[in-house]
């Protein structure tokens, strides 16, 4: 069981160390999937494999003394990986004969340094299995390959073994929660609609074995999903006589709206909540909505808005909200989600406060070129009123459209200059910095991603071809799109109609990043609960939901207290909000280091990961990363350490370039848990580097073309290898570090472990990967990172290179032990100087 996360992360004390620095030319090696040691060979023992599967299956089936009308009659094969090696899972499944591929699952080896291996179910029905055995047999030829012959390597080439498969094969939930063999819980069990009768087989199937099935169901295009209770040893023949199952989960527990109540009783919720809420102190974060302005007479508001703090660009528009939205995004920052909060008898202590400035007017529109200067106005007008305030500011507005498709724009880019610190004239063709930028404070910006443009059922296609809007390109900012796990049914005003998107996968309302050419920066960067709708038998759809919405403040108080929110706007007041709870445990961190963290403490969701299990390969993890973003932060991992989880933050300054030329190279010689880390051995571990940075647009130009010409630098991180010395690590980077005559070192680094790895997560201003199998002992000879330029403008014009005032960065390092018991935040807080006495 993990640790609690009562720990603080580690403030990482000290400089990095720097060299003079000058880069290698580019070298990336191709890496090719390692052929078993004979393919004939290989070929026969997946033959017979296969064919000892199929005896199984059947004898399986002959113990089950039922059978289930209309069930198709196969068998699940489950393919297991070379470790360390992707399966080519596209090709293993053929939809025209009915081979389906339904569970991708992984684990790891119990090597000294384990890899992962990928494990695939696909069914196979009754018939079909030939198909396998005739590529096998192909596969299996000595002969010498004739023109245009297929002989199916890259599908068996990184398949180690098969067999057939169980209950367990087909789980796609965490594997700490698969339940004990006759231990009795509600399962989700996800079929595969062929033929309308999947549920009247389930229930069939439900009465040999005496189970419950819940009355409630979830339709998607291509599967149903409801809830039974049984324990695996029950449930687990479905797969034998059943045969309609992709894959089972552990069933999840949904909260309920309370917007259909009447204005009378939402007002005594209100102050029910009221009641048991405490605001922030004076001293406290807070956060900047720009929108149509802010209600502060709404009961749950006015303690955490005053009176000054409320804004707005034409003193003649007036303060108030003239919309609601302003006053719907103030909600969600100040609480989140009101629905857990009013269902509940706990306390509400409030960590930050709001501010406000209306931006968009109460009639019309304003002009699209004067949004930049709109933006820059909103920041100078709450700075002056509180100079010395830490804050973030939360844009939920943006263009209808993503036709920039990654370019920057005037607006974007003057968000990047004033998150970099920086005023500029708002009327000159591009930016026309009006101050040096000593010493600027920078700022940090979350926007919305931007919404649809129309909703539609195939909505991860019409997602994906539907491109952020601006500002989202910013690189400087924190984007945020939207996810959902609302998608079960309370109302029966909505029992026609079913949700269109499946618990954990993105929102119907997000847009992404998909159509951006690969050098713009990855967005969203996180995606937060944006809300779910509804769809009807006819493709036809809905929303909103109450069930599948969220809850926030109405801004007509006196009318109703509270009012559904949805959409990527939702989004991003979730995100202002988490990351001022950041600013506020930590009050010594930059916004560079804020966004860092918030990123850094997110996660892809199981749907999310099976969304591409159609495709492998670093590419297609890049192409999961432009539509989730990096995943769902969570709260938890954003603002705690624990024994076995160590965070440790690093904020540092590096003068990136000198008369045109690279000028140098950083090395943290992080404090480190080595000591522990090698007494675990080949324990299983987690190494996790985020680096975060703002660059400066560059002034004076529009229709940026190149992200060399836009941004003023770009920094990247490179993580000592396990058997490199010092000296070897800083000849690999660094080829200053180099004797006269001497050759760089041949080791080259471990991008194959990372996730994403060098190619596909240096993007934008903000990089953030994980290293997989990685065993403790490996990582514990790790503790060295280098961060280190590449080009920009400063680079191409040293006459404006402002290099020599530094170019701040946040580095964020974590390591964890799933699964071991083991300290290693107490002896990395020793050596930096922390009390460990008491728990924090």
């Amino acid at each position: 069981m993990p640790a609690p996360r009562n720990r603080k992360h580690i403030l990482v004390p000290g400089r990095p160390k720097a060299a003079p620095y000058k880069p290698y030319g580019k070298d990336i090696p191709e890496k090719k999937v390692p052929p078993p040691e004979g393919r004939t060979r290989h070929g026969e023992a997946l033959t017979h494999a296969l064919n000892v599967a199929v005896v199984e299956a059947t004898q399986r089936r002959a113990e089950v003394d039922f059978d289930v009308h209309g069930a198709e009659p196969g068998l699940y094969v489950q393919f297991e990986s070379q470790p360390g090696v992707p399966l080519q899972l596209s090709s293993l499944e053929d939809i025209r004969q009915g081979i389906e591929l339904v569970a991708v699952t992984h684990a790891q080896t119990e090597e000294p340094e384990p890899r992962r291996i990928e494990r695939a179910t696909v069914f196979v029905p009754d018939g079909k299995v030939t198909h396998f055995l005739k590529r096998f047999e192909d596969y299996a030829k000595s002969a010498p390959k004739a023109k245009k012959e297929r002989r199916h390597e890259d599908m068996l080439d990184p398949v180690a073994t098969l067999r057939l498969a169980t209950l367990r094969g087909l789980w796609t939930d965490a594997t700490e929660v698969y339940p004990q063999d006759n231990e009795v819980i509600w399962w989700e069990v996800w079929l595969r609609r062929q033929d309308g009768s999947e549920l009247a087989r389930l229930m069939e199937f439900a009465v040999h074995q005496s189970l419950a099935v819940a009355s409630r169901r979830l339709q998607f295009e291509d599967r149903i999903v409801t809830l039974v209770r049984a324990s695996p040893a029950r449930l687990s023949a479905s797969i034998d006589v059943l045969n309609d199952v992709a894959e089972v989960r552990k069933a999840k527990e949904v909260a309920t709206g309370i917007v259909d109540s009447s204005p009378v009783e939402q007002a005594d919720w209100g102050r029910d909540l009221l009641g048991r809420t405490t605001p922030a102190s004076a001293r406290a974060p807070a956060v900047c909505i720009l929108d149509t302005g802010v209600n502060r007479g709404h009961p749950l508001l006015s303690a955490s808005l005053q009176a000054a703090d409320c804004h707005a660009f034409d003193t003649e528009w007036g303060t108030h909200d003239h919309h609601g939205h302003g006053t719907e995004m103030a909600g969600l920052a100040l609480f989140g989600d009101l629905t857990p909060h009013l269902a509940s008898r706990q306390p509400v202590p409030l960590r930050h406060h709001l501010e406000s400035v209306k931006i968009l007017p109460p009639e019309g529109k304003n002009p699209p070129d004067l949004y930049g200067a709109i933006t820059a106005d909103a920041v100078n007008r709450v700075e002056i009123q509180a100079p010395e305030r830490r804050r973030c500011f939360s844009m939920a507005i943006s263009t209808t459209d993503g036709r920039d498709r990654g370019q920057p724009t005037s607006w974007s880019a003057a968000v990047d200059a004033l998150a970099a610190g920086r005023m500029f004239d708002p009327s000159t063709q591009g930016l026309e910095y009006l101050d040096d930028g000593v010493d600027a404070a920078r700022r940090l910006f979350v926007l919305c991603a931007g919404n649809v443009g129309e909703l539609h059922v195939n909505h991860i296609e019409n997602s994906d071809t539907d491109s952020i809007h601006d500002p989202g390109q910013a690189w400087n900012a924190l984007t945020v799109g939207g996810f959902t796990e609302k998608a079960v049914i309370n109302d029966p005003t909505w029992s026609h109609m079913s949700p269109v998107a499946r618990p954990g996968e993105l929102s119907p309302w997000s847009t992404t990043s998909l159509l951006f050419a690969e050098a713009w920066p990855i967005k969203p960067d996180v995606v937060f609960e944006a809300g779910n709708v509804m769809k009807s038998a006819k493709g036809e759809v809905d929303f909103p939901c109450p069930d599948l919405s969220l809850l926030s403040t109405y801004f007509r108080p006196a009318e109703q207290s509270f009012v559904l929110s949805w959409a990527t706007s939702a989004a991003t007041a979730q995100a202002a909000r988490l990351s001022s709870f950041i600013a506020a445990e930590y009050p010594t961190l930059w916004p560079e280091s804020v966004r860092a963290l918030l990123v850094h403490s997110a996660e892809w969701t199981s749907q999310m990961r099976a969304s591409l299990q159609g495709a492998s390969g670093k590419r297609a993890r890049a192409r999961l990363v432009r539509r989730y973003g990096f995943g769902v932060p969570n709260s938890d991992r954003a603002l705690r350490s624990a024994n076995d989880a160590l965070t440790l933050i690093a904020q540092a300054s590096i003068r990136p370039f000198e008369e045109g030329k690279m000028r140098e190279i950083q090395f943290f010689e992080l404090p480190w848990p080595r000591a522990v880390l090698q007494g675990l051995g080949g324990a299983r571990v987690r190494l996790r580097v985020t680096l975060s940075y703002f660059i400066e647009p560059n002034p004076g130009r529009r229709g940026w073309k190149h992200r060399h010409r836009y941004a003023s630098h770009g920094l990247r991180f490179d993580v000592k290898g396990r058997t490199e010395s010092m000296e070897e690590f800083r000849k690999r980077l660094n080829q200053k570090a180099l004797e006269d005559g001497e050759r760089r070192p041949s080791y080259g680094g471990d991008s194959d472990k990372w996730y994403l790895g060098e190619q596909s997560r240096n993007r934008g201003s903000l990089h953030s990967d994980i290293l997989e199998g990685c065993s403790a002992a490996d990582l514990a000879e790790r503790g060295v990172i280098a961060v280190y330029p590449v080009s920009g403008w400063w680079k191409d014009q040293p006459r404006r290179d402002r290099s020599e005032q530094g170019a701040r960065y946040a580095l964020i390092v974590s390591i964890e032990t799933p699964g071991v018991e083991a300290d290693i935040w107490t002896p990395v807080a020793e050596e930096v100087g922390l009390p460990v006495d008491t728990e924090q």
